[in-house]
């Protein structure tokens, strides 16, 4: 049976790692502290403390693996921690698991356009943000070792919902001058990507250059759209207009990420776009009724 380790069993290695595991894979967990790898104990695979950023940690590591998965995350954080956990931690990763097909869980906050265009795997990537360079830098280091990079658009699923959580604490504004596209990805959706890709990669007989895969549902919408279908299936009034002074944890550009490409290999999102995924998942996650 193939052997899979997932370095970081977070919101997303976890669903990952549990659709790796009922699929037949031996799988095997690392976690960021002994206090979260001890809420896991009940899971059907190991799940350990390790610190992928620490090299010497990592190089301990006695296993050995077909496929792992730095799908860590910072939770935010300045860009010297992007550079500690993206960076560092793909560069130890490849550095003790040489023989692994390594799969990096990137983001779409690399395309940096702000015309509300469509973006590919092959648009240009400059993001404005120092930490979205991180992200290109560590790309790079991976893709040239032959791994594979995963861009996941905005994570949401049960129990996780930015714009959720921003409607219903009364934060959410609507910016007319100000409006632009949200791309999205339920986190089941994510898991059942990083599955195709791993079978995808262990069934091909040869490489496969620039190994880049945008992870998004099907129809980006505009923010504005967003809070307008919260408020009438909420019954609810519409949030305030006016200018949104936030900063984004994702920046601020405008864009419309494509899934043609991962699609093309038989990927097909089980939530296809907002409202399915806010009906049949996210919201009965918040105790949220309908209208």
């Amino acid at each position: 049976m193939p052997r899979v380790l997932i370095a970081g069993c977070g919101y997303v290695g976890q669903a990952t790692a549990d659709l790796l595991h009922d699929a037949g894979w031996v799988v095997h967990g690392w976690t960021h502290s002994a206090e979260s790898a001890a809420k896991l104990a009940a899971k059907s695979y190991p799940v350990i403390a390790v610190d992928i950023a620490n090299a010497r940690q990592v190089g301990a590591c006695p296993e050995n693996f077909d496929a792992v998965i730095h799908c860590a995350s910072t939770r935010g954080g300045d860009v010297d921690l992007y550079r500690r956990v993206y960076l560092n931690g793909a560069r130890n990763l490849l550095d003790r698991f040489v023989r692994s097909t390594i799969v990096f869980t990137s983001s779409t906050s690399v395309y940096g356009q702000c015309d509300g265009a469509w973006v590919t795997e092959e648009s240009a990537t400059e993001p404005a943000r120092e930490t979205g360079r991180v992200l290109l830098e560590a790309e790079k280091l991976v893709l040239s070792r032959g791994g594979i990079v995963a861009r996941l658009a905005g994570i949401y699923g049960p129990g996780r919902s930015a714009l959720l959580a921003k409607f219903l604490a009364g934060e959410a504004i609507v910016d007319p001058e100000n409006d632009r596209f949200i791309n999205q990805v339920h986190r089941d959706d994510i898991a059942a990507a990083l599955l195709l890709l791993l079978d995808r990669n262990r069934a091909s007989a040869s490489a496969v250059e620039r190994q880049i895969y945008d992870v998004v549902d099907d129809q980006p919408i505009l923010q504005s759209d967003c809070y307008r279908w919260l408020a009438k299936k909420l019954n609810r009034p519409l949030p305030a207009t006016g200018r949104s002074t936030s900063k984004r944890k994702r920046g601020d550009s405008n864009k419309r990420v494509s899934n043609a490409k991962l699609r093309g290999l038989g990927w097909a999102p089980e939530y296809g776009n907002f409202a399915e995924a806010m009906e049949k998942s996210i919201l009965p996650s918040f105790g949220q009724g309908g209208a």
